[in-house]
């Protein structure tokens, strides 16, 4: 029995599918044929610049929902035919782009009935990066799901940089969740501001405004500045003028997402950087509490889903589309 496999056959290469063996789960591992996959910027990445590509070929993706087809030894949580969502750590030949990929249980969780594998496929590495963000970055409790690991004063304003990015998108609502209070102040392109707002956000602003402090503060309480910066796509490394937004006498936190290689933090505020296996380090079980969220309706999409391709040979196309696009996340059907 075989499998294809799309692979990227070099950096910046074309892709070619490939007939392999079906993938065996090893003991904590589920193998799950999907449905629907996610485009994303590090997909892109990969693919242009090598970027934590170890060696070529290589399959890439790192998102996908569909139907669980076998399960390794001691997993309990999962069975075949289970409708399932996974965020995939993919090596050099393990990653969505393909029949069948390989997940590990603590990265998988049981679809949402409300959710279509589409939609399902768009969420997770963008609420996982958010919630790493928040909980870990940030030192904010989510209600009900996670506690950070030290206590600190609850945060008056938040500065998000990048609102309109999937990540940016959910870190808005987790953080209205969790401070129904707080100023929460965003940048992103104007034609995403009404949206924003219906996740929370209280003031939005063009990206330009990154470059003038002046604005931000004025934009905060008392105009004394912002007690805390989640920078969600890595805008402080072309505008690093947002970080005079921070209060001077306030905790000066910044919670940075990792968006490429080689970013230094400042070292003169309480910094920390993260990505989505962050949380699931933190916290093992925040796929479920991701179903949970949705489940209850207190989740929502944070950026609409496009829908750009039908199987594994509309990938390459795709890729071409994912840098062009804000407030949007691209899927490909399978």
């Amino acid at each position: 029995m075989s499998i294809q496999q799309l692979q990227a056959s070099k950096q910046g290469g074309p892709f070619i599918q490939v007939t392999v063996p079906i993938p065996k789960p090893n003991a904590g591992e589920i193998c799950v044929r999907p449905r629907a996959v996610s485009i994303n910027p590090i997909d892109w990445k990969n693919h242009q610049f090598g970027t934590m590509v170890d060696s070529w070929p290589a399959v890439l993706g790192i998102e996908g929902a569909g139907i669980v087809e076998s399960v390794g030894e001691a997993v309990t949580t999962f069975k075949p035919g289970d409708e399932v969502m996974c965020w995939v750590q993919r090596s050099q030949f393990n990653g969505a782009f393909q029949d069948i990929f390989t997940a590990q249980e603590a990265s998988v969780a049981k679809k949402p009935a409300t959710l279509s594998f589409e939609e399902a496929t768009s969420l997770l590495i963008c609420y996982l990066t958010a919630a790493a963000a928040v909980v870990i970055g940030l030192k904010v409790n989510i209600p009900g799901l996670l506690k950070p690991d030290t206590s600190s004063t609850p945060l008056q304003s938040i500065l998000v940089l990048g609102g309109s990015s999937g990540v940016g998108s959910a870190a808005i609502q987790l953080l209205r969740a969790a401070l129904p209070s707080a100023t929460i102040i965003t940048t992103s392109s104007s034609a995403h501001h009404d949206h924003l707002r219906s996740l929370g956000a209280t003031t939005c602003f063009e990206r330009s405004a990154q470059h003038d402090t002046a604005i931000l503060k004025a934009a905060s309480p008392r105009a004394y500045g912002v007690d805390a910066i989640l920078d969600a796509v890595g805008a402080s490394v072309e505008a690093p003028a947002v970080y005079e937004a921070l209060k001077s006498d306030g905790p000066k936190l910044y919670s940075l997402v990792i968006t490429r290689p080689g970013i230094e933090l400042p070292e003169d505020r309480q910094s920390t950087m993260v990505g989505g296996q962050s949380m699931i380090d933190y916290d093992p079980s925040a796929m479920k509490n991701l179903a949970k969220l949705v489940e209850e309706g207190k989740y929502k999409m944070p950026v609409k889903v496009d829908v750009v391709g039908k199987g594994l040979q509309t990938v390459q196309g795709s890729l071409d589309k994912v840098m062009k696009v804000s407030g949007v996340k691209l899927v490909i059907s399978l």
